[in-house]
């Protein structure tokens, strides 16, 4: 059992875990112009190496031996067939890796003077966080809307979208719902006290800068006390709070300290001006009215958000389908409206009201919306500098602007510090994708125009009720599909070239397991749409390039083919004749630069080939995604959105997929007997190569004592069973069958009319004895009981009292 810290568990650090805790820089290191270099002739050798395996190897194979025989011509052709496919993977990563570089080499920051001097100057869109939660950590959904509600921004909401069912019965589900719902209010108390004394502080500032040019020393000294209390109040909330794991010295070091260590920064400047006029004998610093009133803004936008607390299954005119695309839906659809109350039969519902003073919940409008997972976390400046980029001229049609998040450092497991480098790797490749017109929406944090969710709304009418979609759910991938959607309305996404969002990888097999299955899943349902997508944008006059086609095909459909081609290569004992040195040749340049990535972002060079036994491993869940993405094209039902658990405890794996590697294991080393004995020696080294692999990640990333226990619970399920339930559901089950079959011959006699409950039959009318409510049926005589909602946001009352 892991050790305790408080009443929370802290995961036991392993023997090869990261101990490196300092994050990589915000500010990408300028590539040198041989690492450019490296990468162009990367790109050309992989081109070229293939075209050498087409020409010199299959060729010249058909050529000596002929169609010698149909399994030899079967073979070749689909050995080529893997062997194209797998180099059109590599060949996507390099092209992608060389944009980030490219990108790289020409980023300027923006200086800090010219942020503030942009939002001085009326550009002030309010934006709203949102953040969607179900059954997480309340620590760990604190430390994101900290996160959230310390951004540098002038207009600033941020809501808490808690999709957990409403009345739980367990206790201690509910104990920690009411926990979860305290997080808000109790963030916003705490920065009621800065809160006040910098918006006070504003409006002396704004008067001292209508009556002088300059800033006077006294006024200067004023702001630098203003500075230092905030150093000092940061630095008491970071002393204060409980760090536990990796992810709690993130947010320690990177957003309350360095935000501290910033206003202290300023202090020390403005304190050097202060001694320069006074040296002088000035009662004028050289610091300008405006600028001492941006610094006294900046206080005063840093603590001054709303923290509110939304929750979309109280009311029962908002879906209730369980994905986070609905749960953001529901808020979205709401922006820029006053509702009122209306207790009905089966629940609350939201009215319209025209008057907001008469409102029971009222949503402000919004220019941008953000949204961030409940396991992510955003430095300081986020909002302000992706704002600053979308409201410059040339990037007004850029619908999504994101940092691809990084992961955290210092992960107590062998398994995180692995999935936290492919997803460095993955960041540096979707900074490439847009050097081509090609990104993606990654869901964990994106700054959204509320203008461009307009354009792709979808309405649809629910039981009386309308439903608005903005971000697809069909699929639980529903970022991709959201970007496509934006794409057919004219709108663009660009990743911003920074580190300024981080998240959290899941530290154990069983958690990863459902985050991969889920990234598996969909992106073959979405092609479809992509390919309408180009023909539409093709015919209203857009270039859409083959390099910017090539990638987003690559990133939708790439885990299927590569998945199913090394399953291929794997398990079927291809002709020794068709392995050519051609095929490692064109595969070195991508494992020798993604090897070269590693170093770059503080990895080691041989994590390449723990990366590689690692997607050994994950293989079969990258299949298992497919199917699924397969089953429901062909059953047209949407496949439940599985969440990735966040618990500091392990999550228990699925027997399929823990026995799977250990038959993959078993395989490759009978592959490798059986080819040794036939002098098939390609085939056995490749065999040999994958079992050594495959075993090491079963051994570090799985675990075997791991193993025996998951599959130990699965053989054992069975006597956890409540009996009485069991016996309960076959009755159930048993009658529905008797009833259908007397309804069939016409033998079911007619329901006497009950009527106990007017307010019931009023709503529902003639019919209603038994209606769908939100937790189940609801009968005339017993209909469903709700609590009124508590809805923590801004009321008429508050605006009344305000």
């Amino acid at each position: 059992m892991p050790e305790q810290l408080d009443g929370a568990p802290v995961r036991r650090r392993q023997w090869g875990s990261e101990r490196r805790t300092r994050p990589l820089d915000t500010l990408h290191a300028r590539p040198s112009d041989r690492k450019l270099v490296s990468g162009r002739i990367a790109i050309i050798l992989t081109i070229a190496f293939w075209l050498a395996y087409v020409v010199y190897t299959v060729i010249r194979q058909f050529l000596d031996y002929g169609t010698e025989s149909f399994r030899f011509t079967t073979e070749a052709l689909s050995y080529l067939v893997v062997v194209t496919f797998l180099t059109f993977s590599a060949l996507m990563h390099l092209i992608a890796r060389q944009g980030a570089m490219e990108r790289f080499a020409t980023h300027v920051r923006v200086p800090r003077a010219e942020l503030d001097r942009h939002f001085a100057e009326g550009h002030e869109a309010p934006m709203t966080v949102l953040v969607p939660s179900y059954a997480e950590e309340p620590d760990v959904v604190a430390t994101t809307l900290w996160s959230a509600a310390l951004q540098e921004y002038p207009n600033l909401r941020v809501v808490l979208l808690v999709d957990d069912a409403p009345f739980p019965t367990d206790p201690e589900v509910a104990d920690k719902l009411e926990r979860t719902r305290a997080v808000a209010g109790r963030i916003q108390s705490q920065l009621a006290a800065p809160s006040r004394r910098f918006q006070e502080a504003l409006l002396v500032a704004e008067i001292d800068a209508d009556t002088a040019p300059q800033a006077s020393v006294d006024a200067l000294r004023t702001l630098v006390e203003h500075h230092r209390w905030a150093d000092a109040w940061l630095r008491r909330h970071a002393r204060e709070h409980e760090v536990v794991d990796h992810v709690d010295h993130f947010f320690h070091d990177q957003v309350l300290v360095a935000l501290a260590d910033e206003f202290r920064l300023t202090s020390e400047a403005l304190e050097a001006a202060i001694v320069d006029a006074v040296a002088a004998d000035h009662a004028f610093t050289e610091v300008t009215s405006a600028r001492a009133l941006e610094l006294t803004r900046r206080l005063a936008w840093t603590f001054t958000a709303e923290i509110t607390t939304f929750e979309r299954k109280r009311f029962v005119n908002l879906s209730d389908e369980a994905n986070k695309a609905m749960n953001l839906n529901s808020y979205i659809g709401l922006l820029g409206g006053a509702y009122a109350f209306e207790e009905t039969a089966s629940g609350t519902v939201l009215r319209t009201v025209s008057d907001p003073t008469t409102a029971d919940l009222v949503v402000p409008a919004s220019d941008y919306v953000l949204t961030l997972d409940a396991d992510s976390v955003l430095l300081r400046d986020y909002c302000l500098r992706l704002v600053y980029f979308l409201e410059q001229p040339e990037n007004a049609r850029v619908a999504v602007t994101q940092t691809p998040y990084s992961s955290f450092r210092g992960a107590a497991t062998r398994i995180e510090r692995l999935a936290g480098a492919t997803t460095d790797i993955q960041h540096i490749l979707h900074q490439g994708m847009s050097r081509h017109n090609a990104t993606f929406w990654v869901g964990a944090n994106a700054v959204i125009r509320t203008r461009a969710l307009r354009d792709i709304e979808e309405v649809e009418t629910v039981g009386g009720f309308e439903v608005k979609r903005y971000v697809q759910d069909r699929t639980v991938i529903e970022d991709t599909e959201s970007s496509v959607d934006l794409g057919m309305h004219g709108w663009t996404l660009v990743n911003y070239p920074e580190r300024l969002s981080y998240s959290a990888t899941p530290p154990d097999f069983g958690s990863l397991i459902v985050q991969r299955r889920r990234w598996a899943n969909g992106g073959l349902l979405i092609l479809p749409k992509y390919l309408r997508q180009v023909r539409e944008r093709r015919q209203r006059g857009e270039r859409v390039g083959i390099v910017e086609m090539s990638l987003r095909v690559n990133y939708m459909a790439s885990i299927a083919w590569g998945s199913l081609g090394l399953i291929f290569l794997l398990a079927y004992p291809y002709d020794s004749r068709l392995l050519s040195p051609m095929v490692l040749l064109a595969a070195l340049p991508y494992f020798w630069l993604f090897a070269s990535d590693l170093k770059y972002c503080g990895y080691k060079r041989t994590d390449i080939l723990r990366i590689y036994g690692f997607n050994l491993i994950l293989m079969p869940v990258n299949v298992a995604g497919v199917l699924k993405s397969v089953q429901q094209a062909l059953t047209a039902k949407k496949i439940p959105f599985a969440r990735t658990p966040k618990v500091r405890d392990r999550t228990a794996s699925p027997a399929l997929y823990v026995l799977a590697p250990y038959a993959m294991v078993a395989f490759s080393v009978f592959t490798f007997v059986r080819d040794s004995q036939a002098q098939n020696w390609g085939n056995a080294v490749f065999a040999a190569f994958n079992a050594l692999l495959a075993l090491y990640a079963i051994v570090a990333y799985i675990g075997i004592w791991n193993s025996i226990v998951d599959v130990w619970l699965w053989a054992t399920k069975w006597m956890y069973y409540d009996p009485t339930a069991r016996a309960a559901r076959r009755a159930r089950r048993r009658q529905a069958r008797q009833d259908r079959k007397a309804a069939r011959r016409g033998l079911l006699p007619e329901p006497e009319p009950v009527v106990e409950d007017w307010r019931a039959v009023l709503y529902f009318g003639h019919g209603g004895a038994e209606m769908p409510t939100r937790h189940g049926v609801g009968t005339v005589g017993a209909p469903a009981t709700r609590s009124t909602p508590t809805v923590t946001t801004t009321t008429s009352d508050e605006r009344t009292a305000a």
